[in-house]
């Protein structure tokens, strides 16, 4: 599954207790849409929680404004509060991450660009037949 949207703050990377980092950020996805018998363009906004487990680096870039594109997979979490309510919510955990830039508001400075790999590089053979 692929999302596009906008970070809606900077991301924040955690531990946990094995030592593994977590990259945690969410994400703004603006949609339209026309109601049956109106004139009138209604617009949506949904967000979204994501993780990113592969390079906690990553998160240096994902500041507010980011445009980002995620492909990955949705995973969903339940607990009991301490007032004993039963909670549930949704995460998207991501696979692979595309950066388009950052918003056009009053930062000046353009958005690095970002090679994010998510598996180990592959030689290039330097005798290709073509």
């Amino acid at each position: 599954m692929e999302i596009i949207g906008r970070v809606t703050a900077d991301a924040t990377v955690s531990e946990t207790k094995a030592g593994k980092k977590v990259v945690n950020f969410s994400i703004a996805i603006n949609d339209t849409y026309k109601p049956k018998g109106s004139t009138e363009v209604q617009k949506i906004v949904t967000y979204v929680n994501c993780s990113y487990w592969i390079n906690p680096g990553v998160a240096a870039y994902l500041i507010k404004g980011t445009l980002v594109e995620c492909a990955g997979r949705i995973g969903a979490n339940a607990w009991t509060s301490k007032e004993g309510e039963v909670k549930a919510s949704l995460t998207f955990h991501v696979n692979t991450l595309k950066l388009h830039g950052r918003s056009s508001g009053n930062n000046t400075t353009p958005a690095p660009v970002v090679p994010i790999t998510t598996s180990p590089a592959l030689e290039v053979a330097e005798d290709l037949p073509f």
